[in-house]
């Protein structure tokens, strides 16, 4: 625990078998209280070495995509009783060693979300960043920051800390099952107020960290723009869309957590 609260690392993993290990090597477990893995029907050995290391693992049969991968993470999450919950990639690609520092941003206050920013620092370039991926990725934030009226240094970052309230919150089943729910919780993060904050976070490219091809590079940048149109219409009243609705489908998480070392994840509509 940190400061009395719970706190429970999730990793959405796909084919991260070769990277899982040495990103689990690092989590400091001294304040982690649960290392959890969600398994997105990988092709390699990830439910394998997952279970050599004890971890609690949930396995869909199908591959249903990142954005379906996080919903199971954040329900699990919640059912070991989370107040704090960390998404962290298993393919290495952001380090372990700030889980402390976001964790103390939301439990010390002020922030309901902490993101490890690439931007912050320069370490998106120093890491290795494609340089395409940059330059669309300063693009997108610059526009999602001017529809959103925010000033984050980008929106792209896959590490992230939240607060057990704002995943009760919102209404994540309404968001896509692909890539676009990053943006998509953000979105909403924004539209129900809370606090959002940045730390510095050092990052690595190399051949077995988890990359999306070009093509759908471009499908996650529509929708990406399309998400911050949203948000403009809706604060202003233009239309109303589900994501955004008070009354919206949430993580379902009554039952406890489930025992055992793996079990076979899925989601109900709230």
């Amino acid at each position: 625990m940190y400061h009395g609260k719970k706190v429970v690392v999730v990793m959405p993993a796909y084919n991260a078998a070769r990277t899982l290990e040495r990103t689990y090597r690092e989590i400091p477990l001294d304040i982690v209280d649960d290392v959890i893995v969600v398994d997105d029907a990988s092709r390699d050995e990830t439910v394998e070495v997952a279970r050599k290391l004890g971890l609690p693992i949930f396995v869909h049969e199908q591959n249903r995509g990142y954005g379906a991968n996080q919903k199971t993470c954040y329900t699990e999450s919640l059912r070991h009783a989370a107040d704090v919950t960390v998404m962290l990639h298993p393919d290495y690609q952001y380090t372990p060693r700030l889980i402390v520092a976001m964790v103390a941003m939301i439990v010390d206050g002020p922030y309901d979300v902490v993101l490890g920013s690439r931007i912050l620092g320069g370490h998106a370039r120093q890491g290795g960043m494609p340089r395409y991926k940059y330059f669309s990725n300063r693009f997108l934030t610059m526009v999602q920051n001017a529809l959103s009226g925010s000033k984050l240094s980008e929106f792209h970052t896959g590490y992230r800390t939240f607060s057990r309230e704002v995943l009760e919150t919102l209404p994540l089943l309404e968001n896509s099952d692909d890539f676009v729910f990053d943006n998509q919780i953000l979105a909403q993060v924004m539209h129900f107020g809370f606090e959002i904050g940045e730390i510095s976070c050092p990052t690595a490219y190399f051949p077995e960290a988890s990359s999306i091809n070009f093509s759908r590079s471009v499908i996650y940048g529509l929708g990406c723009l399309r998400t911050a149109a949203q948000l403009f219409a809706q604060r202003r009243g233009f239309a109303s869309f589900p994501i955004f609705a008070g009354g919206g489908r949430r993580l379902a998480i009554e039952a406890p957590a489930r025992s055992g070392l793996e079990a076979r994840a899925g989601i109900e509509p709230a």
